[in-house]
């Protein structure tokens, strides 16, 4: 990779002390973050589900009883409806402290490593092999919207 140091624009070029090592694993850190966004996309997922879930339990009590099954229709609702999905909690309370918690520190030190070796600026690793795998010229291989 040495010898393609380009990237598609300069907000997104290395700065001259920064090393291809250097670069390699800030992506790789970029990289291991877009996984934890997606995580914290599927703990949201699931908040919602189970909460729909939740909610739908309402009206198979309901029908339980109109269908003359309240023994079930009572075990429903005194066993599941409003049930914790860990001990002590529900979705949003999971949410909140993964937000505030690993989330939080996982920005925060990510963040950090990209100000300090990178001067802040976010994915050169990609930049750089966009410019290297773009056909210069070819309608739709632009570097930015701009060109």
């Amino acid at each position: 990779m040495e010898a393609t140091r380009t990237s598609v624009d300069e907000l997104h070029s290395r700065p001259n002390s920064l090393d291809d090592a250097t670069v390699e694993a800030l992506g790789e850190l970029s990289k291991a973050m877009e996984t934890i966004h997606r995580v914290r996309g599927h703990l949201y997922s699931a908040h919602q589900l189970v909460g729909g879930a939740d909610l739908t339990l309402d009206r198979a009590v309901r029908l339980l009883r109109e269908a003359g099954h309240d023994e079930v229709a009572e075990r429903v609702e005194h066993e599941l409806v409003g049930r914790n999905v860990l001990p002590g909690r529900w979705t949003f309370q999971i949410v909140e402290e993964f937000d505030d918690g690993y989330y939080a520190a996982f920005q925060e030190i990510e963040r950090a490593a990209r100000e300090k070796l990178a001067g802040g600026r976010r994915h050169i690793y990609e930049a750089e092999m966009k410019e290297r795998r773009r056909t210069h010229g070819m309608p739709g291989h632009e570097a930015t919207p701009q060109e």
